[in-house]
């Protein structure tokens, strides 16, 4: 029976879900195509389409290690979901996976391969290295890589060794018989993990001025033989196994989170088994024997042209020395308030809003550090969601704890692949001293909030705060887009503290006047601002919404965004990734466009901008509009209440992406993403190359 969808307003026409809906993994796929575009174009640096090209597979693998793995988790759970339907997804998905791979090996192996050898980097294989080159492999593999190889021949005592989540791997078939005179013929190696998958060569070997490279699987495969002496090898190839990585602990029975934590990662790496990657000449029985082996069904097999590990050739970029072949460099700005006084007495005069990567994030790790060598600073609390291995941040923390502050921090466990650092950082900072605490039980803690409380001597007690739309990372606040605001507002930071309060205490937040969060007031706040664009729209007056985040999936925010362009709302959205509303249906939604720019730099900044009668209302966030930010995560929303700073957001954040004709994809009502492009004799515009060249501009409202 298919599903209808109550309509919001009488305008609003009664239409199945999947007319109005997109599929989400479709659209997280059509994100990656977008991605891979990157790749194709040839006006990007060489190494950059490169990198790309390897971005394009990891988030390939996290496709497959989450989104693929909770679709075949609900098959085998049966829950929630009609069979049928499922099977559906999971076929379109598949055909859809098969092609984006078939691409990036050919686009690999046809253009970047090829122009990376014009360019002297060459990426060798056996037949392609001289006598000199093959002589050092030959020695590389001997003192290297040989010593650490464990060959395992299949048999009752000797079954099919653990493989893990992603890791290179061999199979092997022998003729003869081995050493005891059985006819043993499958033997498994593993790549060692300790090794590099990339091997730059000796500058020596290589033509003046070029690089060359081979990879781990190609010194492997030329001296494999070398194992097995007195046996012939009939057939060979690389494989790899991506395997579900969510993580699972049952967080209402467990004692300490952390501990339960420490062991579920420990078997991440040995998941279910939800896609196998074989080399293209990989014979069919050994496909057979392995897809067998680790329960996976032909529709996720993959026979590669090439590197079973694609995602492991950025390390070419990373070894290569010529800045001709990459983005030219770029050094962030900092605001001229901070430049020559106390970042507290800078705030006491007026907010910083920083826009990152644009801008630099030095100064949120100043704020932290300031505070903890401040001795009118009485305390510190932070969230920490994403920090890194390495974080000044953190050790600025710890030195606060050391030297007698009261620090508390909201580490949470659970932030995706990052979980192993996340303990780490938990660990110094308790025996630091400081009060670590570890988020609400079943709820990840997304917010972005630090907060510094000083004692002044003439104004007693002040607070000061970070809110942010991105994480407290040394990396990815150079490739990512963000917002983050410093602030001295006393009634916006002390809902700061009041949100702190809540996360440490679990108690029920106070009323929150300015700030919006989940999983309590966020959507209806959301759904309210929404709804009252439409109230104004229908008495006739210009209604406008634009909103900008990763993703877009949330139904129920959905159906208000609908019902808002029935009334006649104008709205855009910025989405970046995977978007489940439907542009451009009739009498549902013709007054919402949807777009998504894909430059250099990861957009990661959400903001939420509500005409609402010339008041202007922005709003910076943590969340997407999702279900999962909306009620099973700590998010805030944030508002930017000082008016410069409300235009900068609109002028940085919004309308130059608006404006965008370079990078920017559109999608239809059909659920295609369609690259825009510069009209006959129109002026080409990039939006984060402008803000690269012209930040600080004076801006302005969106037009009207």
């Amino acid at each position: 029976m298919t599903r209808k969808v109550k309509p919001e307003s009488s305008t609003q026409p009664d239409l199945p879900v999947n007319t109005i809906y997109l599929n989400r993994e479709l659209s997280q796929l059509a994100f990656n195509r977008r991605v891979l575009a990157q790749a194709e174009d040839d006006s990007v640096p060489l190494l950059e389409r490169l990198r790309y090209l390897c971005i394009c597979s990891s988030n390939l693998d996290e496709f497959f290690e989450v989104r693929i793995a909770s679709l075949l988790a609900n098959r085998i759970e049966g829950e929630n979901i009609d069979p049928p339907e499922l099977r559906a997804a999971l076929e379109r998905t598949s055909a859809e996976c098969h092609r984006i791979v078939a691409r990036q090996y050919e686009l690999l192996n046809e253009e970047i391969l090829p122009q990376l050898a014009a360019n002297g980097i060459h990426l060798l294989r056996h037949d392609d290295r001289n006598d000199a080159q093959r002589a050092w492999v030959k020695q590389y593999f001997e003192q290297h890589v040989r010593p650490l190889l464990t060959p395992i021949g299949l048999d009752p005592a000797h079954p099919f060794p653990q493989v893990h989540n992603k890791s290179l791997n061999f199979i092997i078939e022998l003729s003869g018989k081995d050493a005891f005179g059985r006819g043993t013929g499958i033997v498994i190696i593993k790549a060692p993990r300790v090794l590099p998958r990339v091997i730059k060569l000796p500058d020596h070997l290589s033509a003046k001025g070029q690089s060359s490279f081979c990879l781990l699987s190609s010194v492997i495969h030329a001296h494999i033989a070398d194992l097995f002496p007195g046996r012939d090898i009939t057939a060979y190839s690389q494989f790899r196994v991506t395997r579900n990585s969510d993580l699972w602990v049952d967080e209402e029975e467990v004692k300490n989170l952390r501990q339960a934590l420490e062991t579920e990662l420990q078997s991440r790496q040995f998941g279910v088994a939800v896609r196998l990657e074989v080399a293209a000449n990989c014979p069919e029985h050994l496909a057979q024997l392995l897809l067998n082996q680790f329960n996976i069904e032909r529709n996720r097999l993959y026979a590669v042209q090439g590197p079973v590990n694609m995602v492991r050739l950025g390390e070419i970029v990373n070894l290569v020395n010529q800045p001709e072949l990459r983005f030219p460099p770029f050094s962030p700005t900092l605001p001229p308030q901070l430049a020559s006084e106390n970042i507290f007495a800078a705030l006491d005069k007026k907010d910083v809003l920083l826009h990152h990567p644009f801008q630099s994030f030095q100064p949120v790790v100043d704020f932290i550090r300031t505070a903890a060598h401040d001795p009118g600073v009485l305390a510190i609390k932070q969230t920490i969601y994403r920090t890194g291995m390495n974080s000044d941040l953190m050790e600025a923390l710890i030195y606060a704890a050391q030297h007698g502050k009261e620090v508390t921090v909201i580490v949470e466990l659970m932030a995706r692949f990052d979980e192993e650092a996340n303990i780490n950082w938990a660990v110094k900072l308790e025996q630091a001293g400081a009060q670590v605490v570890y988020g609400v039980v079943g709820l990840k803690t997304h917010a972005k909030l630090a907060l510094v409380i000083r004692r002044d001597e003439d104004q007693g007690l002040r607070f000061y705060a970070h809110l942010g739309t991105g994480n407290y990372h040394p990396n990815t606040t150079k490739f990512y887009t963000d917002f983050g605001l410093l602030t001295s507002n006393q009634e916006l930071t002390a809902e700061v503290n009041e949100v702190f309060i809540h996360l440490t205490s679990l108690t029920k937040p106070r009323n929150l006047t300015h700030l919006w969060l989940a999983p309590f007031s966020l959507q209806k706040e959301i759904i309210r601002a929404i709804r009252n664009e439409g109230q104004i729209a229908r008495e006739g007056r210009p209604a406008r919404i634009i909103a900008k985040m990763n993703a877009l999936l949330d139904e129920s925010v959905i159906r208000a965004l609908y019902a808002a362009s029935a009334d006649g709302v104008k709205i855009d959205l910025i989405v970046r990734g995977a978007c489940a509303l439907r542009p451009g249906v009739p009498g549902l939604s013709e007054n919402i466009k949807v777009r998504s720019i894909i430059g250099r730099y990861l957009e990661h900044s959400r903001i939420y901008y509500f005409r609402n009668d010339l008041a202007h209302d922005v709003y910076l966030a943590s969340a997407d509009w999702m279900n999962r930010n909306l009620f099973r995560r700590i998010e805030v929303a944030f508002p930017v209440l000082d008016k410069s700073l409300k235009k900068r957001v609109i002028s940085e954040g919004l309308n130059p992406y608006l404006k965008d004709n370079t990078h920017s994809w559109h999608l239809d009502i059909n659920g295609v993403y369609t690259q825009k492009k510069p009209r006959s004799r129109q002026q080409t515009f990039n939006a984060q190359q402008y803000l690269m060249n012209t930040l600080g501009i004076p801006a302005t409202p969106p037009e009207e």
